[in-house]
């Protein structure tokens, strides 16, 4: 009897666990901008959730919810350390998203590249509070219960979060049709190693930061302006010995384009598009942080 009532209950944690899943790994993703290191915090959270007394869980989804920030958080204290180590800039672990992620806007702004790369100038703490109020409209108490917290303390450090990442987030919200315009352009002007197409596309301060995690070559640190990005993608490539090719795919909810050198894939070029010119561009190159883009990733903010 006792085995039936524990094989019923592993039966029931894992029903919930899978019924929440893709919001599990959305949450672990958002605060992490890393996708093996989301699937880790799942496992984590799977092996906490198993010893839980459902009977006693008045809301699921909030319970797993709490579990995931936790575990997170623990892991951005390590990674931390891990990014301080890395060899050049670090940029987001981009995913080939499903096309519901691009048509729900809320939800791809809250995975784009550029809103990751403005969370990690946030506190781990921060960035956990800001992802669950502003992604995932998570009330303040339950926020609270995750990081430990005051309800109090948890709306002060929102407010902070939310003054910090308005102030350098995209000015706008382009519509994908139109951003992929603008990086059809940008593809045009690459492959024909276009300097004037691609001064045309690219905004004066657009910023270039390359990912090669120290395995594939890639910028050093950003580099801003147009003139100097549009030299260095047309003199770069003329140094090349294979042949460039590019086309469009959707990352993280936003047109992208992937990057093949002779045929084989390169890299993930990410972009954040205002008033139809492009203003930042994030070339992942890292082949640990490919691994994502052969098949799509769900995400749901629900």
């Amino acid at each position: 009897m006792t085995g039936d009532t524990s094989d019923h209950a592993t039966d029931a944690a894992t029903d919930a666990f899978v019924a929440h899943r893709n919001l599990l790994f959305t949450v672990a993703y958002e605060l992490l901008g890393s996708a093996a290191d989301a699937e880790d915090v799942l496992q984590e959270t799977w092996l906490r959730w198993v010893t839980v007394d459902l009977a006693r869980v008045r809301d699921q989804r909030a319970y797993l919810v709490r579990i995931t920030t936790r575990q997170a958080l623990n892991r951005l204290r390590t990674m931390k350390r891990r990014k301080e180590a890395y060899v050049g800039s670090w940029l987001p672990e981009p995913l080939l998203t499903t096309p519901d992620v691009a048509e729900d806007v809320e939800l791809a702004e809250s995975v784009s590249m550029a809103l990751l790369l403005v969370l990690e100038t946030l506190s781990p703490t921060e960035r956990a509070v800001f992802v669950l109020r502003e992604a995932f409209g998570v009330d303040y108490d339950e926020i609270a219960a995750a990081v430990d917290k005051s309800p109090a303390a948890v709306r002060q450090i929102a407010h902070r979060a939310r003054q910090h990442v308005e102030a350098r987030r995209p000015r706008q919200v382009v519509s994908p049709g139109e951003a992929r315009v603008v990086l059809e352009s940008f593809q045009r002007a690459l492959e024909t190693r276009d300097l004037q197409g691609l001064l045309d596309v690219l905004a004066p301060d657009v910023v270039l930061v390359g990912d090669g995690g120290g395995v594939k070559q890639a910028v050093p640190r950003p580099v801003s302006s147009a003139g100097k990005v549009a030299r260095m993608f047309v003199g770069g490539l003329g140094k090349l010995t294979g042949t460039i090719t590019a086309g469009p795919t959707v990352v993280n909810g936003s047109p992208a384009l992937v990057v093949y050198l002779d045929g084989e894939l390169d890299g993930i070029m990410a972009a954040r598009v205002e008033d139809g010119r492009i203003t930042g561009l994030y070339y992942v190159r890292n082949p640990e942080k490919l691994t994502r883009v052969g098949a799509e990733t769900a995400l749901t903010l629900r």
